[in-house]
């Protein structure tokens, strides 16, 4: 197990959505060739993020602070990623090969408020759209495995989209930044979830 003591000061503490993206930086940001040792590891890195996807929604849905269609939409978006956990665990174990566990977590006040748990969501389902992307160069040569993360992408992108509408966010600059989605690489995704990770598996 690996402990990330060394990372942000305060790993409880909730990272506000618009400071979360801009870890991830403005420029056009592909992992590197050298960020994965090969599909399983690009397979176990997503999975990690979907893990911390699944749990958030878990725990901010048995804090009841919703109502309403915010509370229909998130306990639809926490059934997709656990779905999303099965389906990348069932491809690992599939292609021979052991699925990384489920990190130990901790959210801090991201629950205290409906404000808070809905911006906090908004900031994890962008920083899934950014991996997502981000990593798909990886899985060029393997043309099944790019094809079901592209369409994990595609939910990950609307979820964020359902998200930034609950909030009442401007379309352009709010729900989505500009015309195109930006990648991030694997350091800057690690980077930004790293302040809800109390200890993970070595990825």
């Amino acid at each position: 197990m690996m402990k990330r003591r060394d990372l942000i000061k305060g790993a409880a503490a909730v990272i506000p959505g618009a400071i979360a993206l801009q870890m991830l930086g403005s420029k056009w940001a592909f992992a590197e060739p050298g960020d994965f040792k090969g599909p399983i590891d690009v397979l176990n890195y997503a999975l990690t993020l979907e893990y911390l996807e699944a749990e958030f929604y878990r725990q901010g849905n048995e804090a009841d602070l919703l109502d309403g269609k915010a509370k229909k939409y998130l306990e639809v978006i926490q059934k997709d990623e656990e779905t999303h956990v099965w389906a990348l665990q069932d491809t690992i174990k599939k292609l021979g090969e052991t699925a990384v566990p489920a990190p130990e977590v901790d959210f801090g006040g991201a629950f205290k408020s409906k404000a808070s748990y809905l911006e906090t969501a908004f900031t994890f389902e962008n920083l899934g759209v950014s991996a997502y992307l981000g990593a798909a160069p990886s899985l060029f040569k393997e043309k099944a495995l790019l094809s079901a993360a592209a369409s994990i992408f595609g939910v990950e992108a609307r979820h964020a989209a359902i998200l930034g509408v609950l909030q009442n966010k401007e379309a352009e600059g709010g729900v989505y930044m500009g015309s195109f989605e930006k990648p991030a690489s694997r350091d800057a995704v690690l980077k930004a979830a790293a302040p809800f990770i109390v200890s993970a598996q070595t990825l």
